[in-house]
């Protein structure tokens, strides 16, 4: 077989924390040009210091211990640090997960890629034009004087990758590229990553959480736990037939809008830095583990198909379990209308008026889960945030338990406010950073219900059961948390009031696969066990099959099509909701 020579070498990559804790250890790999290499994880495996460390580069507080990273022969870790920085961008070049934060606000998008290009060599006329057209950008004297906050998220994530395109580099890494995007954008970075690999026959390196994602785009995978390869091997052998029992957790955690089914999440949490156990780091969450797993770290073995597992029991690894599938209409728990929403109008006022949501009319049922679904922009976050009082409608009546609701926080009544929780996006949105957990959690309990001394604490520890936390987190600050873990006390705060109706804002969208199957879990243990009625705003129809009991589908403010979750994802009768399900990253397993 004539095997193409390798453009990226990784041997035996160690990097520690100053203080001595490996964050990475025996990492190797090969790229070839016009090849995609997936790295798979959950946050805090390492994979975003692999890659930062195939462009020669180090977190402050880190250090390379050994090994080495060779583009086209050259060791990047044994040139100078000026050296390495002049070889960023022209040898290799990095796509960020934040383009936002990647792009200097006070610079237009023109300037910001000719700044990239001048910083490697001499700009020629037409080059930025060139740049935007290569990444489907208009080509515009007019898009690029754009700031970048005048771009969607979407626009910002393909100037990025413009930007890393822009000296031709043989290697481009991708850290998250699409974490937090709707499915349709995120379809399309997909499409164009594809696209540019063919057109440039560059080597690419594509980080993610999601294995859905990467199975859909790379050529081999490679699957990373607790700072160390677990798995690696072709894309399509390893999602058919994992042999690692943490890669076939990370398959069985992934929702499938056309495979409805009861998501089965991985028990407990990945080893933080300094916490490795001393056998295999993924023992203690381990289905598969006997004695012999604890007492030292299996290599790293051939296991056949051009396949290598580090597991001294990966020949046991039963096939992937889909679990049980969803049929018919789920909706068992329809009570009455605990809220009605009819002909809402909100708009957002500024330099140009955006109509949000225009005749929005829809109702809950109580104990009901109902999914408002749409696209970065549908107007599905301002139609929450005027339900739970944040954002006043032009017009409409919102009305909760027969009563009409006033059309801003503050003019409600304190019940009114207890009985409808809000939990964001963004968990830091709710969280007071100097606040220790337990007094985020016992403050809406004294406040809203009357709780006090005892009683608030007895309240702060049955919250953090509910919400499947140790007690021992309620001694820590939210920065002390893992994304999972904050999630999970933002929920349990807004469970502190024991409200009625919980609205749900995007809460998994940028969590890990496997987080994210246990807080659905979570969600619809709180509903069975509290009789919760939950408003869940996503773009993911994956995410809505393997909970809702009905969607709603919004694109620029009004709802195009709405029915039991069933009937909509088996036959949708709107293009766009066709468009939404086909973009949902899905595990095609046979």
């Amino acid at each position: 077989m004539n095997v193409p020579p390798a453009i990226l070498e990784v041997d035996d990559l160690k990097i520690t924390t100053t203080s001595g804790d490996a964050i990475l250890e025996e990492a190797s790999l090969t790229l070839a040009r016009g090849e995609i290499l997936g790295v798979v994880g959950e946050s805090g495996s390492g994979k975003s210091t692999l890659a930062l460390a195939m462009l020669g580069y180090t977190r402050d507080g880190t250090r390379v211990e050994r090994g080495s990273v060779r583009i086209d022969g050259t060791d990047l870790l044994q040139l100078p640090e000026r050296e390495r920085r002049r070889r960023r961008g022209r040898v290799a070049s990095y796509v960020p997960q934040e383009p936002g934060q990647a792009l200097n606000p006070s610079l237009r998008v023109g300037a910001a890629i000719l700044d990239v290009i001048r910083e490697h060599g001499a700009a020629v006329p037409g080059q930025v034009g060139r740049v935007l057209t290569a990444v489907h950008l208009p080509a515009t004297k007019q898009f690029a004087r754009r700031y970048p906050h005048e771009l969607s998220g979407g626009q910002q994530q393909r100037v990025t990758i413009g930007m890393a395109l822009s000296c031709q580099p043989p290697v481009i890494v991708f850290d998250e590229p699409t974490t937090g995007l709707d499915v349709i954008t995120q379809a399309g970075i997909i499409e164009e990553i594809r696209r540019l690999r063919d057109e440039r026959d560059a080597a690419m390196v594509y980080v993610s959480h999601d294995l859905a994602v990467v199975a859909a785009l790379a050529d081999r995978i490679m699957v990373v736990y607790a700072g160390r390869v677990v798995e690696h091997g072709r894309a399509a052998a390893l999602v058919q037939t994992p042999r690692h029992p943490y890669t076939r957790g990370l398959i069985q955690s992934i929702p499938d809008p056309s495979r409805p089914r009861t998501l089965i999440p991985m028990r407990g949490t990945g080893a933080g830095v300094g916490q490795w156990p001393a056998g295999c780091p993924f023992e203690p969450r381990c289905p598969q583990r006997v004695d012999a797993c604890a007492t030292a770290v299996p290599p790293l073995e051939p296991a056949g198909d051009e396949r290598s597992v580090r597991c001294i029991r990966w020949r046991d690894t039963p096939p992937v379990d889909l679990g049980d599938r969803l049929g018919g209409n789920p909706s068992k728990r329809s009570g009455g209308a605990l809220l009605q929403v009819e002909d809402l109008l909100a708009v957002h006022r500024g330099a140009d008026t955006v109509v949000a949501a225009n005749g929005v009319t829809f109702a809950i049922g109580e104990q009901q889960c109902v999914a408002l679904v749409g696209e970065s922009g549908s107007g599905k976050t301002t139609v929450a945030r005027a339900i739970i009082g944040l954002h006043r409608p032009e017009a409409g009546t919102i009305v909760f338990d027969g009563e009409s609701l006033a059309g801003h926080a503050r003019d409600r009544t304190a019940t009114q406010r207890q009985r409808i929780q809000y939990v964001f996006q963004n968990p830091y949105d709710s969280l007071n950073p100097r606040q220790r957990i337990a007094d985020a959690l016992a403050r809406p309990a004294r406040l809203l219900r009357g709780l006090k001394g005892q009683q608030a604490t007895d309240e702060v520890a049955r919250l953090l059961d509910r919400v499947r936390l140790p007690q021992t987190i309620a001694n820590r600050y939210p920065h002390q948390l893992s994304g999972g873990e904050r999630q999970r006390v933002a929920i349990a705060r807004a469970l502190a009031a024991r409200p009625d109706l919980l609205i749900c804002d995007e809460i998994t969208s940028a969590l890990d696969v496997s987080v994210q199957a246990a807080i659905l879990e979570v969600l619809d243990d709180l509903r069975s066990q509290l009789g919760l009625t939950i408003l869940l705003i996503t773009h993911d129809l994956g995410v809505v099959s393997a909970i809702a009991d009905h969607v709603i589908v919004l694109q620029r403010g009004c709802i195009l099509e709405a029915g039991p979750v069933m009937d909509i994802l088996a036959q949708p009768t709107d293009a766009y909701t066709t468009q939404l399900i086909d973009a949902a990253p899905r595990m095609r397993i046979a």
